[in-house]
């Protein structure tokens, strides 16, 4: 084998040299983990208390609500929801930290840790039937919360603009100023509609799934976080990219 080709082998593949996930597959990575968010959102909202796990401007003027009325509950649960996600986000971003923008191996431990608190929430959930009491269902927000904090310090880690997957004010904002002054920009945008449009798709299907099967609500946002993780990992390029740089080396190795 000539040296140019050794040299080429030992390349990543072309869009992959530095070991992050192709922006198209991250871009339907966090399609799941928007759904996923709007499932953990219904359960929240309808059996949690009220506040929801991801909303923070809805939280805090739920929490504004309960401090005024006042009432301690929906105090109690909006202001956990928030120190809860904020928590998730602080996690998420210490264990990111150094890692250069794209979906990377660290960002699947972060997803796994998601998993591992939806995991929690779902025992919990069973444990009480679907209806748990006051104290059980802050506890629960608090899990929920967290794992959409770690979402959310997951996916703007990944270098997508305004990759989203919890709130979407500011992508509605973007697509319509897109409407409004440049339509080429629309195509750009697109994708943020997306994961709003697979949010809302989310919501439903947890609503639904709530009003008929209550039990198994919380299987359907474990399945997509699992399925996102499992599909980061089985996609990722690290490993491509470990065993070529690999056996370039030990081509030099042996040619000395």
């Amino acid at each position: 084998m000539s040296t140019e080709a050794r040299g080429l082998q030992g390349q990543p593949v072309a869009g992959r040299r530095d070991g992050a996930l192709s922006r198209r597959v991250v871009t339907r990575l966090l399609v799941l983990l928007a759904a996923a968010a709007g499932c953990v959102d219904v359960m929240a909202v309808s059996r949690l208390g009220g506040p929801f796990a991801s909303v923070i401007t809805g939280n805090l003027i739920q929490l504004g609500r309960g401090l005024a009325i006042p009432n301690r509950h929906l105090a109690a649960s909006a202001s956990t929801a928030v120190a809860s996600y904020a928590v998730g986000v602080a996690i998420g971003t210490v264990v990111l930290r150094g890692s250069p923008p794209g979906w990377r191996l660290r960002t699947c431990v972060v997803a796994s840790v998601e998993l591992l608190l939806l995991v929690g929430v779902l025992a919990g959930w069973l444990i009480t039937s679907g209806s748990p009491g006051t104290g059980q269902a802050i506890f629960l927000l608090a899990l929920a919360a967290a794992a959409m904090g770690l979402q959310s310090a997951a996916t703007l880690s990944t270098g997508v603009p305004e990759a989203s997957t919890t709130y979407m004010t500011g992508t509605l904002t973007s697509f319509m100023r897109a409407v409004a002054t440049d339509p080429h920009l629309i195509g750009a945008a697109g994708a943020g509609i997306a994961r709003s449009l697979s949010l809302l798709a989310g919501a439903v299907i947890g609503a639904l799934i709530l009003e008929f099967a209550p039990s198994w609500t919380p299987v359907f946002p474990v399945v997509l976080v699992a399925g996102t993780v499992v599909l980061g990992a089985a996609l990722s390029p690290w490993k491509s990219t470990k065993f070529r740089s690999g056996g370039k080396n030990h081509d030099e190795h042996t040619q000395l």
